[in-house]
């Protein structure tokens, strides 16, 4: 028998979930793992419609995270459509059986955290959420993508899906990051060197040592803002530091060994074949911020603001002129002169320990200059991190330490910028009117943010790190 061509980890992991191919080239993939949340509601809806039930009820796991309240917790949602929602996600999970991390659950959390914090999110695996940022569980080498209702209805239904095979692209990043620079750091940079749809249609490899340097909290990160490049996912290859992560979970598989050998057999075999390549260095990435309305809207923090009468494309001129007219900002305005009226530190992009750390490191014994939120990304990361102190930190800085749950990441839960607010957010968007109608969100890292509280305005965190652990 012929041995297989080399292949890439994406198409392993495809190739093993592909139960038949269409001729206009759509196959039809066994999903392993179907997370849903309260805006699932659709989805529960159509199979209500049907008379239909789940047919895999172990392999489709609830989280409340979207719409629930960060303040109160335990007690009446006072809000009557966030009450509906979250109890709406408590029937249905009932009704079918399915298990839900729910407000009571102490293993609640943002859902792209408590996958893989209970071990349900696994290498080799195919995973869908009806949540564009699902491409976040692609750190572990799974398979990951968002859906939408019509789909997540026919994921409850069947368990499985139709799916076009994307192309593939690897991105590699070679060296090592300078202090103060992380994942979210790297993350923009690709952004901002691809474009808002420089991924489309490709599902994204990132390879190289500074990827494998990365922790798994990193790799989380990385992986989540995939989709704001375009692309249909992101993947890292398992490795020695996906296994000590995963060892010991709630849910990782009895046999750890013998799982843990198929999954080092799923990096890409020498030899693979990428339909594009695209590199960066490791030394050249400096503390990255977001200035427009778009994540690819990227600059180093000491850069000015473009000036879009130079912009070679008049589309490309159009879109700097709207952004910086929606943020109030102009062109040539440096950066680091733009003051923020409050920060954010939270969403399924930044609010696993290792990104409260960071920025604790920072704020650590300084007072922050405005108001603020911490959001921890679920009930275990906030238990964990007041055991360590981090909690009393924020609190000492000013800001206000809340319970898990989306937040202010996307404005429908309580957690709101006013109009024309400005914001240092960790989240993944600064879309017009992400954290609330008019409000202005400027993306950066955890430790950014920190250092953006304790100035007042966008800076280089790294003069506020020099003499710090």
């Amino acid at each position: 028998m012929a041995e297989h061509a080399p292949r890439t980890l994406f198409d392993k992991v495809w190739d093993a979930h592909a139960i038949l191919s269409r001729e206009d080239g759509q196959a039809l993939l066994w999903i392993d793992r179907h997370f849903f949340h309260e805006g699932s509601h659709h989805g529960f809806n159509q199979l209500k419609a049907r008379g239909a039930e789940v047919a895999r009820p172990a392999l489709n796991i609830g989280v409340a995270d979207h719409y629930v309240p960060t303040r109160g917790r335990g007690g009446f949602i006072a809000d009557s459509s966030v009450r509906h929602m979250v109890e709406q996600l408590s029937a249905n999970a009932a009704h079918h059986g399915l298990r839900l991390f729910g407000l009571d659950n102490p293993g609640q959390g943002i859902v792209h955290v408590v996958g893989p914090e209970q071990g349900l999110t696994l290498p080799g695996l195919t995973i869908v959420c009806g949540d564009s940022h699902t491409s976040t569980h692609g750190a572990f080498g799974a398979l990951a993508f968002g859906i939408g209702a019509s789909e997540v209805a026919h994921v409850l239904m069947t368990q499985t899906l139709w799916q076009r095979r994307p192309k593939r692209m690897r991105v590699t990043v070679e060296g090592k990051l300078g202090p103060g620079i992380g994942a979210k750091d790297v993350a923009l940079s690709v952004i901002a060197r691809l474009g808002a749809d420089g991924g489309q249609g490709h599902a994204l490899e990132y390879a190289g040592s500074t990827i494998r340097g990365l922790s798994m909290e990193g790799r989380l990160t990385l992986c989540n803002l995939s989709i704001e490049c375009g692309a249909r996912c992101g993947m890292v290859a398992p490795d020695a530091t996906t296994l000590a992560f995963l060892r010991g979970r709630p849910f990782a598989p009895a046999d750890f060994e013998r799982a843990a050998e198929a999954w080092m057999a799923l990096p890409s075999d020498p030899g693979a074949a990428f339909d594009r390549e695209v590199a960066l260095d490791a030394s050249q990435i400096v503390p990255v911020v977001t200035w427009g309305v778009t994540p690819e809207d990227a600059l180093p923090v000491d850069a000015t603001l473009p000036d879009p009468d130079r912009a070679a494309d008049p589309a490309r001129a159009e879109q700097i002129r709207d952004g910086l007219d929606y943020m109030g900002l102009h062109a040539g305005q440096r950066v680091s002169d733009i003051a923020i009226d409050r920060v954010f530190i939270g969403s399924c992009t930044n609010s696993r320990i290792e990104d409260l750390r960071a920025a604790a490191a920072v704020l650590a014994g300084r007072r922050a200059r405005v108001p603020g939120l911490v959001s921890p990304g679920s009930t275990p990361v906030k238990r964990q991190a007041e055991e360590e102190g981090l909690d009393r930190i924020f609190r000492d800085a000013g800001l206000e330490w809340v319970e898990s749950g989306c937040s202010m990441c996307v404005g429908m839960n309580g957690d709101l910028l006013a109009a024309g607010e400005r914001c240092a957010s960790t989240t993944n968007r600064n879309f017009k009117g992400r954290q609330g109608k008019g409000s202005r969100t400027h993306l950066m890292s955890p430790a950014m943010v920190a250092a953006a509280a304790v100035t007042g305005h966008l800076t280089d965190v790294r003069p506020l790190l020099e003499g710090r652990a």
